[in-house]
């Protein structure tokens, strides 16, 4: 497996403190953010530097219940050539739900949300994984998630369910050990026992990125310093492996380069400290005469296979489809729709995941459509928090900054004629098949009204 070395997420607000970065091996950009025609600047300098990039999916949603869409996975593939990537990632989680498989809705929502580890779900997932390598030009690696709600019901642990994807289909992994501690913290789940029934020699690379704890719950929010609990992870994991990669992200918040570089030195002082225990250890099983077992550590006891009932389970996947499609609309319908909770389901942690989805809209909806904070001044986030409430997302970000300002201007609310005329401007200026700047019958109207003014 290639081995990547130290590196860091790439973001368009860091790119040139990244550039300048010492020991950055590689980096890692998401792929819905880059496209194919017109790379960054940054990214072409460095991959004329030689390093590597990675493109980081997050929309295919592996985990859903239908097949990948194709043209994500063309789109992805794309993304992979253009930037001569010798792997692509992706995330065990669904994003989106509803749809023919339910007759209802189809929902998305806007951010990776646990798959229940069950037999169903897993022999799903394998398909789909199956399906997203056929159609990717280079290995395709997927990543353990972190979640505030856990599924009831659920027949196997989270390194189980990896291990068996890992050997059912050949996928390999990309381990975020953040995640590790905050399903730790928050469904109280212990990271050693996870690591332990690993397939290690699956790991393509490994995230770590940090975030805080509000009452009781971690928040996975790569916007904050990674704290000692993950290092200590990752330390627990080099003790066992060496990772092929490791790598740094953040996504907001970004401190100082400086600090980034601080975290980066942290980062390769819990690989060595991993390393070191994982020498000693080798030192000591040879001692004991048992050096063939490398780490000197028990093997995890592989998953019950349950052979006999796989095939049958294959030949049909449809039911397994249609119960997983089911359950997902539900729990999704309740975080972001306000329908009443699934059966089982802790209703104060899904309040909790569904306010930070709503949060987390807002933030993204601010950010792929920044004129809007802007024309709506300290109102904007009460007024979107207030219509999300009502109105779930079902097309991506983008879609939904056009519904949110379509919808005050149609209610009416906005008293301030000044802000219902710049939003109306905005509206129109993206609601149409292009913008109308460009249209012919606008350039001419606006040139004029810039002739007359000069008058």
């Amino acid at each position: 497996m290639e081995r990547l070395g130290t590196g860091i997420g790439w973001r368009p607000e860091i790119a040139d403190a990244v550039e300048r970065m010492p020991g950055v091996d590689w980096v890692e950009a998401v792929a819905e953010n880059v496209c194919p025609g017109h790379l960054p600047e940054s990214l072409v300098r460095l991959r004329e530097r030689g390093v590597t990039v990675v493109p980081h999916g997050v929309s295919l949603g592996l985990g859903g219940a239908e097949r990948p869409d194709a043209g994500r996975l063309a789109a992805l593939a794309e993304r992979v050539e253009a930037l001569g990537s010798p792997l692509v990632t992706e995330h065990i989680a669904f994003v989106r739900a509803g749809g023919s498989l339910t007759a209802s809705p189809r929902l998305e929502a806007g951010h990776l949300l646990p798959v229940p580890r069950t037999r169903d779900a897993l022999d799903v997932l394998c398909e789909n994984v199956r399906i997203a390598q056929d159609a990717l030009p280079v290995p395709l690696a997927v990543e353990n998630i972190a979640a505030l709600i856990a599924w009831p019901g659920e027949e196997m642990t989270e390194g189980q369910f990896l291990y068996e994807l890992a050997d059912r289909t050949g996928v390999r992994l990309l381990i975020d050990v953040a995640n590790l501690h905050t399903n730790h913290v928050n469904r109280g789940e212990d990271p050693a026992k996870a690591l332990a029934e690993l397939p290690l020699e699956a790991i393509a690379y490994v995230h770590v990125a940090g975030g805080f704890e509000r009452d009781g719950v971690w928040h996975d929010s790569h916007a904050h310093p990674v704290p000692q609990p993950v290092l200590d992870v990752l330390t627990d994991l080099a003790s066992r492996v060496s990772p092929p990669g490791v790598l740094l992200e953040r996504d907001e918040n970004f401190p100082e380069p400086a600090e980034l570089e601080r975290e980066l030195g942290s980062i390769r002082g819990a690989l060595e400290k991993g390393a070191a225990e994982r020498r000693a250890a080798g030192s000591r099983a040879a001692e004991l005469g048992a050096a063939a077992e490398g780490t000197g550590r028990e093997a995890a006891p592989a998953p019950e296979r349950d052979a006999p009932h796989r095939a049958e389970r294959l030949a049909d996947l449809a039911p397994a489809r249609q119960r997983l499609a089911l359950a997902q609309a539900a729990l999704l319908s309740a975080l972001v729709a306000g329908t009443p909770v699934p059966e089982g389901f802790d209703r104060v942690r899904l309040g909790v995941q569904a306010r930070a989805l709503a949060g987390k809209r807002a933030d993204v909806v601010a950010k792929v459509a920044p004129e809007l904070p802007v024309i709506l001044g300290d109102g904007y986030r009460r007024a979107f928090l207030a219509y999300s409430h009502g109105h779930p997302m079902t097309d991506g970000y983008r879609r939904d900054a056009l519904d949110f300002a379509g919808h005050l201007l149609t209610e009416g609310r906005l008293e301030d004629a000044r802000v219902r005329t710049e939003l109306r401007e905005w509206w129109l200026e993206r609601s149409g098949p292009k913008p109308r700047s460009r249209r012919p019958g606008v350039r001419l109207a606006r040139a004029t009204r810039r002739v007359l003014l000069r008058r």
